[in-house]
């Protein structure tokens, strides 16, 4: 338990400040698409040494950022928008993976690989994680407002003598290298959860970029502190524990957050009609 806590919060420090990047640029359902491309590359990891952790890291690595470029490929030469891309090799991807896995595997070693195995980190998996989270929070610092600007006006990037194209990619590396990290904790199927859920939920409590990124990563521990003592307790699996305490997280904040919620939206709205009954009583 005292190793699967550690994993998950260097996890949800890397993967929720990626979401909250994920959701400026209207791309959220690329992280599901990435975290489904590294599949392959873990699968041929897997048939060439098995439960190897370096051969399955860079064997997701490969396919991943193979995936990536491949997609945005066809968007930029075909009329496809990337989304659409990305959505066409997830799928690919996806059942290419299942397929090789199940090849020469058992179903506990494709369940070990869609779900991933939180409670059974070793100290390699537990020092990738903490590793690439590190990395990654790093390279975030130093490119965070290029990232910004990459998201919100990337033409303005380019006039200023920013390099959009250049950004992106290596957004892109860091997102494929914390979701190959992440599989080793959650799984390929999940651990985009703790990447969008807490990075989605932000959004609702802050405006600020940097204060969703540092929101997104601590309401990820929360759920995965939450998610962990609930699997014990209730003998339950503990990674779709994790990602419904998120998905908990998720609802509350749609609820009672102070910016976009829909209490909020209902104060908003009795507060117009008030005006309205009041100017029309005292015109």
């Amino acid at each position: 338990m005292r190793r699967a806590l550690a994993g998950s919060f260097a996890l949800a420090f890397a993967a929720g400040p990626l979401g909250v990047f994920l959701v400026l640029r209207r791309m959220s359902l690329m992280g599901d698409a990435m975290a489904h491309a590294i599949l392959p590359g873990v699968a041929v990891g897997f048939l060439t040494a098995g439960l190897s952790l370096s051969a399955m890291t860079i064997g997701g690595m490969v396919t991943g950022l193979l995936v990536a470029a491949l997609a945005g490929a066809v968007s930029r030469l075909t009329p496809q928008r990337e989304d659409a891309s990305f959505a066409a090799f997830y799928l690919v991807s996806l059942g290419l993976g299942v397929l090789l896995v199940s090849l020469r595997g058992s179903n506990m070693d494709l369940i070990h690989v869609l779900f991933g195995t939180v409670l059974g980190l070793d100290d390699a998996a537990l020092l990738l994680v903490t590793s690439v989270s590190s990395i990654t929070l790093l390279a975030l610092a130093l490119i965070f407002r290029p990232l910004v600007l990459e998201c919100l006006d990337p033409l303005f990037l380019r006039s200023q003598g920013g390099s959009a194209s250049r950004v992106h990619m290596v957004f892109l590396l860091l997102l494929v290298a914390t979701m190959v990290a992440g599989f080793q904790v959650l799984g390929t199927l999940m651990v985009v959860g703790i990447m969008m859920l807490p990075a989605t939920a932000a959004r609702f409590w802050t405006s600020s970029a940097g204060r969703q990124m540092v929101l997104a990563a601590a309401l990820g521990t929360v759920a995965s502190y939450a998610g962990l003592l609930f699997s014990y307790y209730a003998n339950v699996p503990a990674s779709p524990a994790i990602i419904l305490s998120a998905g908990c997280l998720y609802f509350l904040s749609v609820f009672i957050g102070p910016h976009g919620g829909l209490l909020q939206a209902a104060r908003q709205a009795r507060a117009r009609r008030q005006r309205l009954s009041r100017i029309l009583e005292h015109p």
